[in-house]
């Protein structure tokens, strides 16, 4: 029931962090964004531990790993923000060019390969940390969480114009 309620939270938060970006210009949202982002973080924590099960002596060696791998992911989901706001004020100002949509369209594919590239380094760095069914486990938890920042992105962003 615990692991329930932690993955409601995390889903909870996740769906108001992912909100439209498209329409969202205010410093007031951008400071309610960093404030459930950072909840968010806590939070992913939280269901990280329970989900894979992360034992005391495990965690010595795991958790410093976690805490690299979440910082490289945020120089991942800046470069995302930047490219879904620069998409947005031009879907906003109607300034979508044939150029700036191929240019967005492999900054996205490049942000993709990124991301399956730290998962690489992040899973031969936890090999002999934790056994390979917690890595799996781990995985699933931040593909899990991708997903549903990945399905609200989704529903709150136009297709270009």
């Amino acid at each position: 029931m615990k692991k329930l309620f932690a993955w409601s939270v995390l889903a909870g938060l996740v769906l108001g962090l992912a909100s439209p970006l498209v329409a969202q210009t205010s410093k007031a949202a951008t400071t309610n964004m960093d404030i459930l982002a950072e909840k968010l973080k806590a939070d992913k924590k939280l269901v990280v531990a329970q989900t894979v099960g992360i034992t005391d002596q495990e965690g010595k060696a795991f958790w410093p790993i976690y805490d690299s791998y979440q910082a490289d992911l945020q120089g991942i989901n800046t470069r995302l923000r930047t490219a879904i706001e620069g998409y947005a004020k031009d879907y906003n100002a109607g300034t979508m060019t044939d150029a700036k949509a191929a240019a967005l369209t492999t900054e996205v594919i490049a942000i993709e390969d990124a991301l399956v590239s730290l998962k690489k380094t992040y899973v031969a760095k936890l090999n002999g940390v934790i056994p390979a069914t917690k890595i799996a486990r781990y995985i699933q938890v931040e593909n899990k969480v991708r997903a549903l920042i990945n399905y609200e992105l989704a529903a709150g962003i136009p297709f270009v114009q």
